[in-house]
């Protein structure tokens, strides 16, 4: 009779076969990760749905358990709780890192942020950046990322403190079609694809991306849990290889890629279709941390007044896990 070798030793024996022939290490099989986005429908965010909706990260002996949260902070609360392992969400995040929060960032998805735009009211006279001086933009709340782009912007184009007055009007469609048409802004800091979307139903229209005047600040960010990086870092390891080969298969398959994100943002396929092409560069080929992500961000934190003090960078991120 045949006798079957135990499963761990095959296990061991396997991760020294892919060892030695230079190929990323993968985790013991199946293991369950519970991943939580910082935001159901954001572009830098997706890629862990197409990812698992294609069976790459079961492939790397990944079962993913999606949850989506209305925002980072709620994100980072639920990895201090030990709910999640992975946080998939944006750099900004970080400060919450140096605030405490039990997690690093492992990769940097993303570097700049195309995916959000600069949009207006599809009848406005305003066709150029420089028309927008003196006027009123929109954004979600005050010390929010938009709040923050928006006076990027005025400083970016030289108008001085009072070159554009901001008004906080919160998230969503509505908020920013009710705006526009009771003409209490000008235009608004918000999602592309939602602009994209307006453009279809001539409600608002998209001016610029914010990548035209803001450069990289790590705008996608992948967090693991500290406890995950200790217990078990090949997870880690999986879970970011996972991620590079999804984005890989994005850049090289927009129509299948495109068709997954519509199922995902409810925008329809022409809409991501040109998200799609504004958005697809803006992703990072092996999830390093680059330096000017980290200057961008470490100027955020002190323009937003999130931290008491500028924070070491170094010890709120890590590049052990990109691919070698």
């Amino acid at each position: 009779m045949i006798r079957t070798p135990p499963r761990g030793p095959l296990v061991a024996a396997l991760a020294i076969v892919l060892g030695c022939l230079g190929l990323p290490p993968v985790a013991a099989a199946q293991t369950t990760l519970t991943v939580g986005k910082a935001a159901p429908n954001a572009d830098p965010i997706i890629p862990v749905n197409v990812g698992d909706k294609l069976g790459i990260f079961k492939k790397h002996g990944l079962d993913l358990k999606i949850v989506d949260f209305n925002g980072g902070s709620k994100m980072a609360t639920a990895v201090a709780a030990s709910s999640i392992d992975i946080g998939d969400g944006a750099g900004t995040e970080m400060a919450l890192v140096a605030k405490g929060v039990p997690m690093t960032a492992v990769c940097e998805s993303t570097g700049p942020l195309p995916f959000l735009g600069i949009g207006v009211p599809y009848d406005s006279p305003i066709h150029s950046v420089a028309e927008l001086k003196g006027k009123k933009i929109g954004f979600s709340s005050a010390g929010s990322l938009t709040d923050w782009l928006a006076k990027e912007l005025e400083r970016k184009q030289g108008w001085g403190p009072q070159g554009i007055t901001g008004v906080a009007i919160g998230n969503g469609a509505s908020n920013i079609i009710s705006s526009f048409r009771a003409h209490l802004i000008d235009a608004d800091v918000g999602v592309t694809s939602l602009f994209l979307a307006m453009d279809e139903n001539k409600t608002g229209r998209l001016l610029i991306p914010v990548s035209d005047y803001e450069g990289s600040m790590a705008s996608g960010t992948v967090f693991a849990s500290n406890n995950l990086i200790k217990t078990n870092p090949d997870a880690v390891r999986a879970f970011v290889a996972a991620w590079v080969e999804t984005v890989n298969y994005m850049r090289a398959h927009k129509a299948e890629t495109v068709k997954i994100e519509s199922g995902i943002t409810g925008f329809s396929q022409s809409v991501m279709a040109k998200d799609y092409d504004l958005t697809i560069g803006m992703f990072t080929k092996d999830c390093r941390f680059d330096a000017e992500s980290l200057a961008t961000l470490k100027r955020s934190f002190a323009d937003l007044k999130l931290l008491p003090t500028a924070p070491d960078m170094t010890k709120l991120y890590t590049n052990a896990f990109a691919p070698k």
